[in-house]
């Protein structure tokens, strides 16, 4: 049976859309719900695969030129010894000019990357307003045989992580076949609270 999205899930996650760096608790204060389950709702569509990262859109455009590394033509120059006889100074010209059409062909690429990803950001502002609805339903996979969940689903807890499984021989089969990985996952949790 497929993760049916409620009121909480479609809150918590228009408030990521809008800014993903935000707390847990600034998410509760925003969708007034608790930052317990603001924290439970969010790790529980982590696990079951719907977010699949929070990853920042970097703004290459602000970047000033002078701080953007060496070259390895540069790094080549300075290894070189000031003494360059008229045959230097022709490879020289040379790498100059390959130096510079790398960085004319990276400043493309790096604008033109920029702008299709501002563009895909835009069009999933604007597709999830429309396709983030509650009553929404996640496809999932049992965790062990990897056929999919049609029936009832199966939860096993353990530290913060769930995983799941269409019927109790496939939770029992994974809760065996893991069992060292689930014990040492516990210990370090625990170490941790």
């Amino acid at each position: 049976m497929p993760l049916k999205l409620d009121d909480y899930d479609v809150s918590i996650l228009n408030s990521l859309l809008k800014d993903g760096r935000k707390s847990f608790r600034e998410i509760s204060r925003e969708t007034n719900i608790t930052t317990p389950t603001v924290k439970a709702r969010f790790n529980r569509l982590v696990n079951v695969g719907f977010i699949k990262s929070v990853s920042p859109i970097l703004n290459f455009d602000i970047v000033e030129q002078q701080s953007i590394g060496k070259s390895e033509f540069e790094i080549k120059k300075k290894k070189k010894n000031d003494d360059y006889n008229h045959t230097d100074k022709v490879i020289k010209k040379e790498e100059y000019e390959d130096e510079e059409r790398i960085k004319e062909k990276q400043n493309g690429q790096s604008q033109y990357q920029n702008q299709q990803q501002q563009q895909q950001r835009q069009q999933q502002l604007q597709d999830a307003k429309f396709k983030i609805k509650k009553g929404m339903k996640i496809k999932l996979d049992c965790e062990f045989c990897k056929g999919p969940i049609s029936g009832d689903l199966h939860v096993f807890r353990f530290a913060n992580y769930e995983r799941f499984f269409c019927c109790t021989g496939c939770m029992s089969g994974y809760k065996t076949k893991y069992a060292g990985r689930i014990e040492s996952i516990k210990r370090k949790f625990e170490q941790t609270e």
